[in-house]
C-alpha cells in the first residue's frame, strides 16, 4: 500500500502540468493543454504513462527535467 501511495505522489495528471482554473491548480508549465499534448505527440515533451483506458499521467521527474532543460537553454 505504501508503495502505491509513493508512486502516486510521483505522478502528475495533465491538470497539474498545464493548470486548471476550476480546480484552483496553478500550472507547472505556462502553456495550454492542447499545446502540451501536441508537444507530447511530436516528441518535444515526455511520453505519458497510461494507468487505465481513461487515466493518463506523467512522471514528475520527467516534467522537472523538462523544466530544467528549458531553463538551461535560456
Amino acid at each position: 500500500m505504501a508503495t502505491l501511495i509513493n508512486q502516486q505522489q510521483n505522478l502528475l495528471r495533465i491538470w497539474h502540468i498545464t493548470g486548471d482554473a476550476k480546480r484552483g491548480i496553478e500550472p507547472i508549465l505556462p502553456i495550454g493543454r492542447s499545446t502540451f499534448l501536441a508537444g507530447v505527440r511530436s516528441g518535444k515533451y515526455p511520453k505519458p504513462i497510461k494507468l487505465s483506458e481513461k487515466t493518463t499521467c506523467w512522471k514528475k521527474s520527467d516534467i522537472m527535467a523538462l523544466i530544467e532543460s528549458v531553463e538551461v537553454a535560456q
